[in-house]
């Protein structure tokens, strides 16, 4: 994986309580650096167990700040820090129905699923198939009615649940696909990695306001791994 050391694959020697206080520190090290500030984002990564999305053979550096790759094709669950900093820039609340471009593992549907609550909605989707199926088994544990999981071009978007009033694009692109502005309510929120693969992206924030101007800005360096599709670098 560019730009990062991944330890060797080994297999879980930590314990669930182990893992339980890894997260409980994780929490602590993100708001205290200022990736996290919402109660309710911080109530959901305090719940969700980020170890049970990652493979087997690197769960033990689960709360280190690393990507690990998945099953699929560039696959990668993000640095423990990256769900946050997405979360908080959209100002991702209860009652949100929000759009995620590249399910992944799962985690961050998991999370944002806990953070909308049932009166919100969340649609994910992934375009490869063994990550895709990857991610439903890690998925299925667990009771979201709200949480809708589908396999497809996420560039394109779902147009069954549109508008969205908050999009996350998980992957870098060097144009941000025409459909998922269109699917953006007024006043919504898109956020994605802007640039090319291999090197530093712009982390842009999109808002559409409520005249349906296109607002941007950048908010963070980071490094992703490329948007795949029709509208894929």
């Amino acid at each position: 994986m560019f730009g990062w050391i991944i330890p060797p694959p080994k297999p879980s020697e930590k314990s669930k309580e182990t893992f339980e206080h890894e997260r409980q520190q994780k929490v602590t090290s993100l708001k205290e650096e200022g990736f996290l500030n919402s109660k309710i984002i911080e109530k959901a990564i305090r719940k969700i167990p980020r170890e049970e999305f990652i493979p087997v053979d690197y769960r033990d550096h689960s709360y280190e700040e690393l990507p690990f790759p998945l099953p699929g094709r560039n696959s990668t669950i993000s640095c423990p820090h990256s769900y946050p900093m997405f979360y908080e820039a959209i100002s991702l609340s209860p009652g949100d129905n929000l759009l995620e471009i590249g399910t992944g593992s799962g985690y961050g549907a998991i999370l944002a699923a806990e953070v909308v609550g049932l009166l919100g909605k969340v649609t994910s989707i992934e375009i490869d198939r063994e990550t895709f199926l990857y991610a439903k088994e890690q998925v299925s544990r667990y009771d979201y009615p709200n949480l809708f999981l589908i396999e497809a071009d996420g560039g394109n978007g779902y147009l069954p649940h549109a508008p969205y009033n908050k999009i996350c694009l998980t992957a870098a692109c060097s144009k941000i696909p025409p459909p998922l502005i269109d699917q953006l309510q007024r006043g919504g929120k898109l956020i994605t990695p802007y640039g090319i693969p291999r090197n530093t992206q712009d982390l842009i924030l999109l808002e559409k306001d409520t005249r349906g101007n296109i607002l941007m800005k950048s908010i963070e360096k980071v490094l992703y791994v490329s948007l795949q599709g029709k509208y894929g670098i």
